[in-house]
């Protein structure tokens, strides 16, 4: 998901936050990734166009974007923490563990499992960014048949 269409500056802004110079160049660096990115490939690209910018920058500034929304965060296959550009629609993950293979899936699937167990449990979910179910993909199953 692309960034360009967005105004970052104004999103922080009303959110009572600054578009800096670091956190312009971590939000390029998750967009050029074109999806899920780890945190060493997004400060990989980050330390091209600034070496200056450690990890540590890149993952506090990771864990902050998340924490106003505008960056969410998944557990891929391997046990990896990536990231990518929150979009309009919220979506999860199918990820299989064996070729790693990932399936987006629209929120309005998962949507009806979160109501029954707020239900269940009695417990309000403030926030659901990302969920990932770990299983064996379709093309895997037939190649181990």
């Amino acid at each position: 998901m692309s960034h360009q269409n967005l105004d970052l500056g104004t999103l922080l802004h009303e959110k009572g936050y600054r578009l800096t110079a670091q956190r312009q160049l971590i939000l390029d660096a998750v967009c050029e990734a074109g999806g899920h990115a780890t945190p060493d490939e997004i400060t990989e690209r980050v330390q091209q166009h600034s070496p200056a910018i450690n990890r540590t920058t890149v993952y506090r500034t990771l864990e902050f974007l998340c924490d106003i929304g505008l960056v969410t965060s998944t557990t891929t296959h391997g046990g990896h923490l990536a990231y990518e550009l929150a979009g309009n629609e919220q979506h999860h993950h199918l990820t299989c563990r064996i070729c790693g293979a990932q399936d987006t899936i629209p929120h309005k699937l998962v949507a009806p499992m979160i109501t029954a167990v707020s239900k269940a449990y009695d417990f309000q979910v403030v926030q659901l960014t990302h969920l990932t179910l770990f299983g064996v993909c379709a093309d895997c199953r037939a190649k181990a048949e």
